[in-house]
């Protein structure tokens, strides 16, 4: 740590050299401490004791002197400035935590990072990758952390200080001096200002890297604007962003409830609606919503650590009849050629190409495909950030957290296809599935759900086949496609080669899990996949309900694939309608009232062990058909409608808990009363 004799007190002159040097030029550094957890820390709290600044902490550690936030909670920050700050990544490394914090660093500011022995680093367990690994405990992550090191030792204007090490921090090259923005727009901001405030009708779309005065602008415009702004975003935070940066209130709507009131047929009494962070909201929603209002600004961030708007360009406005593209390029926040932003930029991948820009080639030449593993990225760099960008161009919600899965989760392999000779579409998936049977009947009875294994065990817990997470299989997690070759059956091709790469391996199945929309489903099918279940709540990521898709690769895993179509097929009457209308366009379908062996299945996993009222409801309402039973408590919510607090009122139940008590009692009588023999057997498969 730091004490008071000469090479210490030589270290605190340089930097703070290097700190003057920064705000005249409007630069910010990165300083890594790297060494013992207690010696980063204190160091880091001494050299912050040399400088006036906030010093907040990103940090999952308390901090006795110091304002702190958790990593998980610094997109909160996003809209504020502050002078200095700390990462702690001594145990783990939050890489979109990061590159938020970095965002709202100013001009002149430090950003200390700690982080372990250098050497040690990538081979030690991180406890960030709990989150995106589906392991329960932690994995060294050595691809990404090796990556980061060498970025750090590479980059001249980034300082690294190694306990027990020499350190002379060195000045930047010289540069011009920098002046703040003093509230006027910029030239940038002036010319889209002027637009905005011209404008009759229409969508615009903003897009930017951060930084870049994007709210700063919305709140001009509703500054100028002589009549009535609404706003949405995904967090009202960002409403109160705007608000302030239009110095008056604007009102505020949630995404979900601005619909609702649009719909209701109510008034919608504003010129503007204002979108912020348009990419993180369901463009389903987005579609619905738009309609309603004559001018629409959408903002998004283009290097986003929520995701990407690359990608929302290309994907979600290219489904608008008519927008306009508005793009800020020029930083206020900091100067050009920010030390501090082009490295992490560099790291976490951020300057993907414009592939806005680019059109269809004349003739679709022959996809070439090659198959590969996470090994490969140590060996070719530029084939990570290839792929990479790829799948940021068509999936906008792409972050540095995929990137991270992408480099050390286990399980992840690739596939490339490449068009005269260029990279030209992308395949990720994940292996599932390998399960010990004891392990996949108990998650099948509701008793235990490990992580990972999404589509495997779903078609276990909520479709009544335990059998799909003993299967070997390999899920498909993300697939995109060039601009300039698509809709040219290059993705059909990538999936077709990796059925037989897949099956020549000895897998069961491929399976594939997405957002149900018809033509997604119509290419799903193309590739010869069968849909065997429908979630029946709309996913707040994508505003659509989520469906599973099994491809068959061996006998079990085409009788696996059979009896789960024909198991939707039978339940389709608690399939959304819209989504049923599209996998059976036949307009009558005649009721199937018998209780196979599969519904007997459902009704001991719920009368028996712990399976869920929703995984069985189907087959609860046949077995409430044949009863004769009173049944009060299942009739009244599966047949009446009832809500729960009404049943437990009128039940005179102690709570949810009784309630649900009295459903699997129930359902046990009622299954005795119809077939003592099956229900005894169905009772012993479920124990």
């Amino acid at each position: 740590m730091i004490d008071n004799d000469a090479s210490d007190a030589t270290i605190i002159s340089r930097l703070d050299a290097c700190q003057r040097q920064m705000l005249r030029q409007g630069m910010r550094r990165i300083l890594v401490l790297s060494g013992e957890f207690d010696w980063c820390g204190q160091t880091a709290q001494q050299v912050s004791r040399h400088f006036s600044g906030d010093w907040l902490w990103v940090s999952p550690n308390e901090q006795d002197t110091s304002p702190r936030v958790k990593p998980e909670a610094v997109n909160q920050l996003l809209g504020q400035e502050f002078l200095h700050g700390v990462f702690d990544a001594r145990e783990g490394l939050n890489v979109e935590a990061l590159a938020a914090f970095s965002g709202v660093l100013r001009a002149g500011s430090w950003l200390i990072l700690l982080v372990p022995k250098w050497q040690a680093w990538p081979t030690l367990p991180d406890a960030d990758s709990i989150r995106w690994t589906e392991r329960s405990e932690a994995i060294a992550t050595p691809r990404f952390i090796s990556r980061f090191c060498q970025s750090i030792e590479a980059d001249t204007q980034a300082l690294l200080w190694r306990q027990n090490s020499a350190f002379s921090p060195q000045l930047l090259s010289s540069a011009p001096d920098w002046t703040t923005p003093q509230g006027e727009p910029t030239p940038g901001q002036r010319a889209i200002l002027d637009q905005l405030l011209q404008a009759d009708d229409g969508i615009w779309v903003l897009t930017a890297a951060r930084g870049r005065g994007k709210s700063t602008l919305a709140g001009m415009l509703v500054q100028h604007w002589q009549g009535t702004c609404w706003m949405t975003a995904p967090s009202k935070a960002a409403g109160q962003r705007l608000s302030e940066q239009g110095e008056e209130a604007v009102q505020f709507w949630a995404p979900d409830a601005l619909l609702a009131h649009c719909e209701s047929g109510a008034a919608v009494n504003a010129d503007w609606l204002l979108i912020d962070e348009a990419a993180a909201i369901p463009a389903p929603l987005l579609q619905r919503l738009i309609p309603f209002f004559p001018r629409v600004l959408l903002t998004t961030t283009v290097q986003g650590y929520e995701g990407t708007g690359r990608g929302f360009l290309l994907k979600f406005c290219a489904s608008l009849t008519d927008w306009q593209d508005l793009r800020l390029t020029a930083p206020i926040r900091w100067a050009q050629q920010d030390p501090l932003e082009r490295l992490l930029d560099d790291i976490l991948l951020f300057d993907e190409p414009d592939y806005s820009a680019v059109s269809p080639n004349g003739a679709s030449a022959p996809v070439q495909v090659k198959n590969f593993d996470a090994a490969a990225w140590e060996q070719s760099p530029d084939l990570l950030a290839d792929f990479y960008h790829l799948l940021t161009s068509a999936h906008y919600r792409t972050s540095p957290l995929d990137l991270r899965r992408m480099m050390d989760a286990p399980g992840m392999s690739f596939a490339a296809g490449y068009c005269d000779n260029a990279l030209s579409a992308a395949l990720w998936l994940v292996d599932e599935g390998g399960l010990q049977p004891d392990l996949a009947h108990e998650i099948w009875a509701g008793r235990r759900r490990p992580r990972g294994n999404l589509v495997a065990q779903s078609l276990g817990a909520h479709a009544g086949f335990p059998e799909a997470a003993v299967m070997l299989s390999r899920r498909i997690t993300r697939i995109a496609v060039s601009p300039a070759q698509r809709r040219r059956g290059v993705a059909q091709a990538l999936v077709s080669e990796q059925q037989q790469f897949a099956a020549a391996q000895g897998l069961d199945f491929l399976s594939v899990s997405f957002g149900f929309t018809d033509p997604l489903w119509r290419f799903w099918q193309r590739c010869g996949f069968e849909t065997v279940r429908v979630g029946g709540q709309r996913e707040a990521s994508s505003g659509c309900f989520a469906a599973m898709a099994v491809l068959p690769l061996s006998p079990q895993g085409q009788s696996l694939c059979q009896q789960a179509k024909r198991r939707l097929s039978k339940n389709r009457r608690q399939v959304p309608v819209e989504v049923a209308e599209v996998i059976w366009p036949q307009k009558t379908v005649a009721e199937d009232a018998l209780l196979d062996d599969g519904d007997w299945r459902e009704l001991a996993g719920f009368a028996f062990a712990s399976r869920s009222l929703d995984s069985s409801r189907s087959a609860l309402l046949r077995l409430l058909a044949r009863s004769t039973e009173p049944l009060p408590a299942l009739r009244a919510i599966l047949q009446q409608g009832n809500t729960l607090p009404e049943v437990v009122s009128t039940l005179r139940l102690s709570g949810k808990k009784a309630l649900l008590a009295c459903w699997r009692e129930e359902t046990r009588r009622a299954m005795q009363s119809i077939d003592p023999t099956r229900c005894a057997r169905a009772k012993q498969f479920a124990e």
